[in-house]
């Protein structure tokens, strides 16, 4: 295997794990609502009609990163929810350490910075998009 190979394969595994885990996020609020999200954006002085915004951040992000069809834009999607998630739901944990050691919104960071990377990197040559346009 070549080093681009290796890259694309590299992509291809990132892509794959943070939009899988992503998305059960996204199917858990469609079958739960997001009622807790509006009642959130409500106490911060946001419309209620915000917590939809969910769904493009968590079901349609993650698909488009799976698929590895505007990659990219599913990436800033994703990363533009995950700023919203922290300022919302974890800033107060944003710089604590959980009991264990470890930072208690490691998952919502490892969410974030992936989704950055993907939007960088974009999708490589194992997606439905491909290398081709700006977006992928």
């Amino acid at each position: 295997m070549s080093a681009n190979s290796h890259d694309d394969l590299g992509k291809l595994v990132l892509r794959l794990t943070l939009g899988i885990l992503l998305l059960l996020h996204g199917i858990s609020k469609i079958l739960h609502g997001t009622g807790f999200i509006a009642n959130m954006a409500t106490a911060h002085g946001l419309p209620a009609f915000f917590a939809w915004a969910v769904y493009l951040g968590e079901v349609l992000a993650p698909v488009l990163i799976i698929l590895g069809l505007y990659t990219r834009l599913g990436g800033l999607l994703a990363a533009i929810n995950m700023v919203v998630a922290l300022a919302l739901v974890h800033s107060a944990q944003l710089f604590h350490l959980s009991n264990n050691g470890g930072a208690q919104v490691e998952l919502q960071y490892f969410y974030l910075f992936g989704s950055v990377a993907i939007l960088l990197l974009g999708a490589g040559r194992y997606s439905v998009g491909g290398k081709g346009g700006s977006w992928n």
